[in-house]
């Protein structure tokens, strides 16, 4: 019996975007750096022993900015990916729709 590996960014298969605005593109990567110093900030406060209340509404904070950026990602999935597999035959699209649900209830979480 042979073990799954878990899907990570380095396992992750070398599929393309079919399509990026690239307005979107680079309004996402601005809102990853600082989500990214967000988190550097986070560490800091945690590393200071700052009160835990504080910490916890900066990492709600970090976790409502990676959802806008999950939004957009998805707004861009739908418009080009997905409509790229729907026009690409019923096996396609079958195979969509299931990715779209899994995304779907993973994003519900």
């Amino acid at each position: 019996m042979t073990k799954k590996k878990p899907h990570t960014a380095a396992t992750a298969s070398p599929r393309k975007a079919h399509a990026v605005e690239p307005s979107i593109k680079a309004a996402n990567l601005k809102r990853l750096a600082r989500i990214e110093g967000q988190v550097r900030g986070i560490a800091r406060m945690v590393e200071e022993d700052r009160y835990c209340a504080d910490i916890i509404v900066q990492v709600a904070s970090a976790q409502e900015a990676l959802r806008g950026v999950a939004r957009e990602l998805m707004r861009n999935h739908l418009r080009h990916c997905a409509a790229h597999a729907f026009h690409g035959g019923k096996d396609a699209g079958e195979a969509m729709s299931g990715e779209l649900l899994d995304l779907i209830y993973k994003h519900l979480r």
